[in-house]
């Protein structure tokens, strides 16, 4: 069997992070799969150098509502069977958030999960986001289908992930009912599969670039590969980790090794 690399990151920006060498960074990474969040692009300001990286193909998505706004792209050695934008519903498909690549043995989801601090009503946004995508997901998971779904959630799931919990008890990203749509999620038979493998480590995905919290490691781990249990019961899922020495972005790479 064939073992394949597959990285997830927030790029904050990819015209940013290709000023900071992402270039050398992706050949240092060397994934087979790579998706990345917050492309903050729209298609015309995707340029040659970034659409075609030697090796590999890309797909992606971009917000139509708002420039300089979210959006997800997926560098890929592996061929897909089929790629699907969104999920069918415009008031998520419309904000560039959603890619599924469908490789036959398993469909791979990159979803950047909205953030809910700006407000009551884009908390609630996040909040049906979850329920919905999750909805767009049950006839595969019922089928059988192997369905991996990275990307960054925007939630903390236990005190373990974030270095001040109590002090962040009421900050979108750490609330009770944000927790609880993780829980439903792990309840409704899919696996973190960092924590799954790592139940006591302690590491972060994401800091603030305030207060110099990297350097103090001051961060949340909020960018995560899910599975489905078929995966883990297969054997499949072989190692996960959280790449923190890659700088570039206030988030840093997470991996999953996985079986083919």
């Amino acid at each position: 069997m064939a073992v394949l690399k597959l990285i997830s990151w927030n790029v904050n920006g990819l015209r940013a992070v290709w000023n900071k060498d992402f270039p050398a960074i992706f050949r240092g990474l060397d994934p087979d799969l790579l998706a990345i969040q917050e492309t903050k692009l729209q298609a015309s300001q995707l340029t040659d150098e970034m659409r075609h990286i030697e090796g590999y193909e890309s797909w992606w998505s971009f917000s139509t509502v708002k420039k300089g706004y979210s959006g997800v792209g997926v560098y890929t050695r592996i061929p897909p069977v089929r790629v699907r934008e969104g999920i069918g519903i415009p008031r998520y498909d419309d904000e560039g958030r959603i890619l599924e690549l469908d490789f036959g043995d398993f469909v791979f989801f990159n979803v950047y999960f909205p953030n809910g601090q700006m407000s009551d009503e884009r908390l609630r946004y996040k909040l049906d986001f979850y329920r919905d995508f999750f909805d767009y997901l049950a006839p595969l998971k019922s089928a059988g289908r192997n369905l991996i779904i990275a990307g960054d959630y925007n939630t903390a799931h236990n005190e373990i992930d974030l270095k001040n919990p109590k002090a962040n008890e009421n900050t979108s990203g750490f609330l009770r009912v944000e927790r609880d749509r993780i829980d439903e999620i792990i309840r409704g038979g899919y696996v973190d599969t960092f924590r799954h493998l790592h139940p006591e480590t302690v590491e972060y995905s994401w800091w603030s670039y305030r207060f110099k919290a990297r350097e103090r490691n001051a961060g949340w781990r909020i960018d995560y590969f899910f599975t489905t249990e078929n995966m883990i019961a297969s054997g499949r899922i072989q190692g996960a980790a959280i790449d923190n020495s890659v700088f570039g972005s206030d988030h840093c790479p997470i991996r999953l090794t996985v079986l083919r």
